[in-house]
């Protein structure tokens, strides 16, 4: 079984804004100093709202609160480090949902780190080490369930899709499920409620929805589209009605690191990290460096030696050491015909390669080049 939690989901909100925060903050610290000083904006709220959906289009009564909540160094008046953590907020949202942004509160919370922490950022990025003790865990190929869960989840973003079903909202989550051959996808989409005229109009829409995805699935599948529906349903009480689109409206809270890992999926069976990536610093924190490593490495090593079909990295840091030099890069394969010395010489060029490329990475997770959510 695994998970995958669409871009309008509390979680996957709050992830996202505090990652644009942490980009926008990166790019402002280059520009006024040149290189990143000390930030994590890694915690972070999503406190639901209150609304009143009904047929026709009903109405927001209280708005969402945003909470961003972190440690970020603030010398002088180059910049200021509130504004920009709001501004970043907003400007993801404007891009990422389809509703309104006036829906939300956004209340940063950002104050001084601690000075031993700071001094990992002295002297700019001549030597970039680690701002934490920490690990990260990847792995290759994805099984065929989690593949179909993230082909789906593409699905259901698609721009396709959306105009196919303008009543279906940003919020969506898939409970993807294999017994045997038999795949099993549970998945929840928030309804917008000005496009449903009806509970009758609701279950119309619902049912060609579940057709639509079920024709995109291939071998055994089942759908269950909004399982909790009542289907003796005759107004909005019973049915995922909301007025923006979005769970966070009224019913669901969020918060950052509850989601997707790096790789767009929640695997309860699989070797994974439970450190939240989003909003940590992308030149040095290791929680975040790390597991997006592991897991580029993990595909690299599959796709480069054709003995192997399975692996699993860990990698682990010290605070303090070079980015680039961890305590240990943990490799796991599975090769069928046994682990041979030409084998593990090939597999370890590939892993070092991929970590003498480790500072390529950190640009690109600063450009906003590489998911984390």
């Amino acid at each position: 079984m695994c998970e995958h939690k669409g871009v309008g989901h509390p979680d996957t909100i709050v992830d996202g804004i505090c990652e644009a925060a942490a980009r926008h903050l990166a790019h402002a610290y280059q520009r006024a100093f040149g290189y990143i000083l000390h930030f994590n904006i890694d915690k972070g709220l999503l406190v639901a709202g209150q609304s009143r959906p009904c047929f026709g289009g009903g109405r927001i009564i209280d708005p969402i609160k945003l909470i961003i909540c972190g440690r970020a160094t603030s010398p002088g008046s180059e910049i200021n480090v509130r504004d920009i953590v709001a501004g970043a907020a907003r400007r993801y949202l404007k891009l990422a949902i389809r509703t309104n942004v006036e829906h939300f509160e956004i209340i940063p919370e950002i104050k001084h780190g601690s000075l031993n922490l700071k001094q990992i950022y002295a002297g700019g990025n001549a030597v970039r080490r680690a701002n934490d003790t920490s690990f990260g865990v990847g792995y290759a190929p994805y099984s065929e369930l989690e593949q179909r869960v993230l082909d789906l989840s593409q699905r259901l973003k698609s721009t396709e899709f959306r105009l196919a079903f303008p009543a279906a909202g940003d919020d969506f989550k898939i409970m993807g499920f294999r017994l045997g051959k038999t795949f099993t996808f549970t998945v929840a989409i928030a309804f917008i409620d000005r496009h449903i005229e009806s509970a009758l109009h609701y279950f119309h829409i619902k049912g060609k929805m579940h057709d639509y995805l079920t024709q995109t699935l291939e071998g055994e599948c089942v759908v269950c589209l909004n399982a909790l529906d009542d289907p003796q349903a005759q107004d909005e009480t019973g049915l995922y009605l909301t007025v923006t689109g979005l769970s966070a409206e009224m019913g669901d809270d969020g918060q950052v690191g509850r989601g997707n890992r790096v790789n767009g999926l929640i695997t309860p069976g699989r070797p994974m990290s439970l450190e939240a990536a989003a909003g940590k610093n992308p030149a040095s924190h290791v929680g975040k460096i790390y597991n997006v490593l592991a897991h580029a490495m993990a595909h690299a090593i599959c796709e480069k030696v054709p003995e192997v079909v399975e692996t699993t990295v860990q990698i682990l840091s010290t605070i303090g050491q070079p980015v680039d030099q961890p305590q240990v890069v943990a490799v796991e394969v599975a090769a069928p015909n046994g682990l041979t010395p030409v084998l593990t010489k090939q597999i370890t060029a590939v892993a070092a390669g991929q970590l003498e490329h480790v500072f390529e990475l950190t640009e690109r997770l600063v450009r906003g080049e590489v998911e984390v959510y």
